[in-house]
């Protein structure tokens, strides 16, 4: 600590030896040099400052910050989507209501996505054409006018007929 402050003292007092030769020689404005002096040497207590506080601050590998701006790996785990969508299958092959409100919104927007780009055709109308593309089990989720469950405890879709839909759903 010492050290650095005889160094930096040795580099103003170097400084203020060129600026005395630039105030007797140089044409220059006295005070926009002297100021200039003084924004350096000020630097130079700001470095000294600094250098003094990471001194005191004690010897860190790897702060905190640098920890958090390095790169994460890629997840090793499934992603959490992925997850959802699972739970959200389960729950719908165990009961109606959860097929209702909760599965079939997304097997909807997928068969209307698909159906909309690949043929040009929209869920909604209903038309022949679109029950033929989608299939019997797929229809029979998907349909608009599909009505709620009167029984919410009711079994939901088995996972084989829930299977035949998706694989449908994938041919479109």
């Amino acid at each position: 600590m010492r050290r650095l402050a005889v160094s930096l003292g040795a580099v103003a007092i170097g400084v203020g030896i060129i600026l005395v030769g630039l105030l007797v020689s140089s044409p220059l404005p006295r005070a926009r040099l002297l100021d200039g002096y003084l924004l350096f040497v000020g630097g130079l207590v700001m470095v000294g400052l600094v250098q003094a506080t990471r001194a005191a601050g004690g010897h860190v590998e790897v702060s905190p910050y640098e920890l958090a701006l390095r790169r994460r790996g890629p997840r090793t785990g499934r992603p959490p989507e992925l997850e959802r969508l699972e739970r959200e299958v389960a729950l719908a092959a165990s009961s109606s209501f959860y097929l209702h409100f909760r599965l079939r919104p997304i097997l909807r927007e997928i068969a209307a996505h698909r159906l909309e780009a690949g043929r040009g055709a929209d869920l909604d109308a209903g038309s022949p054409e679109t029950r033929a593309a989608l299939g019997e089990e797929l229809w029979e989720i998907v349909r608009p006018d599909r009505k709620p469950p009167d029984d919410r405890l009711a079994p939901g879709l088995r996972l084989p007929r829930l299977r035949t839909a998706v694989e449908m759903l994938e041919q479109l």
